[in-house]
């Protein structure tokens, strides 16, 4: 049986006063520096080989669903950003570009983007841009770029930016995050962990100065309000953080601790491996660290999947920025295992959770939830299959990532990208919408 745990204190969640420089730890900036960008005239280039992938919408269980990219191995990490009436979708292995019926309209490999894996995506609302980050840790001159590249309008078939910022001493690709004023990114590896640049200088492909943080400030928040600054959220063991990057007095920016709160959860811990059907391998069920996380009508909002009875399961959160909790949602059950989840949420604070389910009578399967914003607190209305998985991985790791993402254009309906194991237990994609009335 699917059990739905909820905490929950008053639903309204409005912005709050963050702690002032005086009460917060402030760090400030550890180094600058300019980054020249890497024109593009247009997204797929002549002798830039044209990636045809996905495509073919059709209807299941009520809603539209069209496939994405069905050329992955085990490590997908599968993404989407939709507006301006297109949707962009990354993969390991390249991008393509759909319209919003599930057309195809192109394709090209992430080595027309100066190189990389681990894409991580957005759509600004704010200044109507795509954004999405590659990182190279292959290139020759041993810089291990992330590729931060921004489109120059809300048609990413046309220009586009690339910013190679060095991470010389980086071991993985991070987390991406936006506000109206910054772009931000956050990964592992070396003392400088955190960098932001503003989105005024990277969409007009300008050369775009980077401020470096010590440290990592935590994975860097989609803002969807409109706001300035830049929120970066963490957990650490027993407490929630909250960063916010904020322009300095001399023009520079700095970071401050918004909040460091205790959250007193008792599933906190990161989930096990997941079985799957006809095998003893399992699988990776995904992270107790959010993947992505949203600001909404001054919420942060996040799903992450944690450790349940023994076995993978999703939780979902609504946290005011002082690091009050408004409500915890638990997606589980004891005879199967929700794993790889994401959340979007909606201008009315609408929501969708991205996830899949595998067992052991069962291969990895795309799945979403979704609840309306007047809904009884922590609760969901259906979990929804939208395909079945068809063979069984041969190896621990599984996907890395699912994507979840508001429809940049009307701020209303809510998108997932899902991965789904093929017959030869390969990564495919599936991407839904779910429209909000």
């Amino acid at each position: 049986m699917v059990k739905f745990r909820m905490i929950g204190f008053s639903f309204v969640c409005l912005i709050v006063n963050v702690l002032s420089a005086q009460n917060g730890v402030v760090k400030n900036v550890s180094r600058i520096e300019v980054v020249q960008p890497i024109i593009k005239t247009e997204f797929r280039s002549e002798g830039c080989k044209q990636r045809v992938q996905g495509g073919g919408a059709r209807t299941v269980n009520g809603y539209q669903v069209f496939d994405g990219a069905k050329d992955g191995n085990r490590q997908v990490d599968p993404q989407i950003a939709i507006g301006g009436g297109y949707i962009l979708h990354g993969t390991n292995s390249g991008l393509v570009i759909y319209d919003k019926q599930g057309n195809y309209i192109d394709g090209a490999s992430q080595n027309c983007f100066n190189k990389g894996i681990d894409p991580k995506m957005f759509f600004d609302p704010h200044s109507k841009v795509f954004g999405f980050d590659l990182w190279n840790p292959w290139d020759e001159e041993k810089k291990k770029p992330v590729n931060i590249a921004v489109s120059k309008s809300d048609n990413p078939t046309k220009e586009w930016f690339v910013y190679p910022v060095p991470a010389p001493k980086g071991v993985d690709g991070g987390g991406i995050g936006f506000s109206k004023k910054w772009i931000g990114y956050s990964f592992p590896g070396g003392e400088e962990r955190t960098f932001v640049l503003r989105t005024k200088e990277a969409k007009k492909g300008r050369d775009a100065t980077v401020y470096h943080f010590e440290g990592s400030l935590g994975h860097p928040v989609f803002t969807q309000d409109k706001v300035d600054d830049l929120y970066f959220f963490k957990i650490d063991r027993d407490k929630f953080i909250i960063t916010k990057v904020t322009e300095g007095k001399k023009g520079a920016p700095v970071a401050e601790i918004v909040s460091a709160k205790a959250h007193n959860l008792g599933d906190i811990k990161y989930p096990p491996k997941s079985p799957q059907k006809n095998t003893d391998q399992l699988t990776a069920s995904g992270d107790r660290n959010p993947k992505n996380l949203v600001l909404q009508n001054g919420c942060i909002w996040f799903s992450h999947a944690i450790n349940h009875n023994g076995r993978s399961a999703v939780q979902w959160h609504q946290v005011k920025l002082d690091g009050t909790i408004v409500q915890t949602g638990l997606i589980a059950d004891s005879n199967t295992n929700y794993i790889q989840t994401t959340i979007a949420v909606n201008k009315r604070n609408d929501v969708l959770i991205g996830f899949q389910e595998t067992n052991e009578n069962m291969y990895i399967s795309p799945r979403f939830a979704y609840r309306y914003a007047g809904d009884p607190l922590g609760t969901i209305r259906e979990i929804v299959s939208v395909g079945e998985g068809k063979g069984a991985t041969n190896g621990v790791s599984w996907g890395d990532y699912s994507g979840s993402m508001i429809d940049g254009d009307n701020l209303t309906d809510l998108w997932t990208i899902q991965s789904i194991a093929n017959d030869e237990g390969r990564g495919e994609t599936v991407i839904v919408k779910v429209p909000f009335k």
